[in-house]
């Protein structure tokens, strides 16, 4: 999957190559990374909440002899990825870790399950990209949102397939998935800035304190309009009727950009 994205060839010789996939010490370059619709195709892992208090837990898929379709079990978290990519999922929020009174006993009168999926591909992708190219400079493009998705779940894909007649046709239930089906995750934005600066050793979880800070990275998240006003030449790509493809299509779309700096403040 590295390959794909890469914005150069990496031979056995390069150092990158070395530090990518054999563990070695690579020469440190500034470079540049660019990632377009790779994000929507990492894997993710789904969590579960029977309501608004009850703590999270892995989703796993098992298949019964008794069954012929296969069925969700729900276990304690216990993955680290899935755990740290939790808990910086909740840092935004106050209060995570003591639920007032008021809120437990609203959540057991009117229980709402939750259902989340995270990014985990994404983040142990950019980890591995952090630890080999801590100068790297990031530009990644992705859908922001997809329309009409019917799985359920906060950052729910949309899974489609072909029938025979051509005509696509939309799951509304993941694990009837099967063969050739395709699966189109949205990126969460926020989240992956989040993301983007843990792994680069600048945001820091509560159990991370004692550990040493990274240098803080420059970001920005722009709508795919902005990014191309700013960076491209759609005065070359207006049509005689006013059409413009660069600023006028991909909506959904969103462009995000990370940079090294010295600065530590």
């Amino acid at each position: 999957m590295i390959m794909r994205f890469m914005a150069f060839t990496l031979y056995d010789s390069h150092p990158c190559y070395l530090k990518l996939f054999t563990g070695g010490d690579g020469e440190q370059q500034p470079c540049w990374l660019i990632m377009l619709e790779v994000l929507d195709n990492l894997p993710h892992d789904l969590i579960y909440s029977e309501n608004q208090a009850s703590p999270w837990m892995e989703v796993w898929v098992e298949k019964q002899l008794d069954r012929e379709g296969l069925s969700e079990l729900y276990k304690p978290l216990q993955d680290s990825l899935i755990k740290r990519c939790v808990e910086i999922l909740e840092l935004d929020k106050s209060n995570t870790r003591q639920k007032s009174i008021v809120s437990k006993a609203w959540s057991k009168l009117f229980p709402k399950p939750q259902r989340c999926w995270l990014p985990t591909g994404c983040m142990k992708l950019l980890e591995v990209l952090h630890a080999a190219l801590p100068k790297m400079s990031l530009i990644a493009s992705d859908f922001s949102f997809l329309p009409d998705v019917k799985i359920p779940g906060e950052r729910a894909p949309l899974v489609s397939t072909k029938q025979k007649d051509g005509r696509s046709s939309d799951y509304s239930n993941y694990l009837d998935a099967k063969g050739d089906a395709d699966i189109f995750f949205p990126t969460d934005f926020w989240l992956l800035e989040q993301i983007d600066h843990y792994c680069s050793g600048w945001l820091k979880l509560p159990r991370d304190k004692s550990s040493p800070q990274g240098k803080k990275r420059r970001t920005i998240t722009l709508d795919t309009s902005s990014f191309m006003e700013e960076f491209g030449l759609p005065s070359k790509t207006r049509t005689k009727d006013g059409y413009n493809p660069l600023l006028d299509d991909y909506k959904n779309t969103k462009f995000y950009l990370s940079v090294p700096t010295h600065n530590t403040k």
